[in-house]
């Protein structure tokens, strides 16, 4: 429910200012988990978010074994998802606003995803023919989806390998432990389609990473991620509630506890 301020109350006011600064910066991240995830690699919010110089300085995530405190249950390589949750961090990092990719729990939402139906495009017409580049006839039609033979599980191990390699071939280390820069440069060159892929362009694999980053932050807790429902708190969003009746009337934002599906299984 609403919290109650004295009017007159400088603080309160100074908080609301803030409130308003915070939920403006959500309400456009949403928009790109709402309705811009694919096509063409989210269009210029990708482009900005990875503008070596417009991207604001945040220092680089600790990425220890230690955090990896699951059962995974798709990737074997315990390499290969310490540099998933550093990719993810970099696409959803933490800062002011909340966690990032790696305390919301993304990556173990991205791990249960492709250990199910569909990692292995389990419900998608997988006839051919494939092709990884269309052709340039086809493009004035707009996005066509996947169009590669791989599914969703070969995609993301091998672009995850690929960023690895190019890591240690560029900066003579692993992803994960380069610099904040270092990675940044590597998902630039990913985005742009600079590093070449077998059965794939990189740009395909870059739009997957985004938008399951983007849906490991605020899809219910119940499938892996939005750990503690912090996805959702940030944005205010209140979840799966059972019924907005005692509020629906209100003219005033009405601040709720989020409620996640997990809440009504009583476990």
């Amino acid at each position: 429910m609403a919290d109650k301020y004295p009017k007159d109350d400088a603080n309160t006011k100074q908080q609301m200012q803030q409130d308003m600064s915070r939920r403006k910066f959500l309400k456009n991240s949403g928009l790109v988990a709402g309705g811009l995830v694919g096509g063409s690699l989210l269009g210029g919010f990708i482009t900005n978010g990875f503008d070596s110089k417009k991207i604001q300085k945040v220092e680089k995530p600790k990425v220890e074994a230690t955090d990896v405190h699951e059962a995974l249950q798709f990737f074997t390589r315990h390499q290969d998802f310490m540099v998933l949750m550093a990719a993810t961090e970099q696409i959803y990092p933490e800062d002011d606003h909340g966690p990032g990719a790696i305390k919301l729990d993304v990556p173990y939402y991205i791990d249960k995803q492709l250990a199910g139906r569909w990692g292995i495009n389990g419900r998608d017409y997988r006839h051919g023919p494939y092709t990884a580049v269309l052709d340039p006839s086809d493009k004035p039609a707009g996005p066509a989806g996947e169009q590669s033979i791989l599914d969703r599980g070969d995609i993301f191990l091998q672009g995850i390998r690929k960023m690895d390699d190019e890591s240690q071939k560029r900066f003579k280390t692993t992803f994960d432990k380069a610099e904040s820069d270092q990675q940044i440069a590597i998902l630039q060159d990913f985005e742009n389609d600079k590093v070449k892929m077998t059965g794939l362009v990189a740009s395909e694999f870059m739009a997957l990473l985004i938008q399951s980053t983007l849906e490991g932050a605020y899809s219910d807790p119940v499938y892996g991620g939005n750990k503690n429902m912090e996805g959702w708190k940030m944005k205010e969003f209140p979840g799966s509630q059972a019924s907005y009746a005692g509020v629906i009337e209100s003219d005033e934002f009405q601040k709720m506890e989020p409620v996640s599906l997990r809440d009504y299984q009583g476990h």
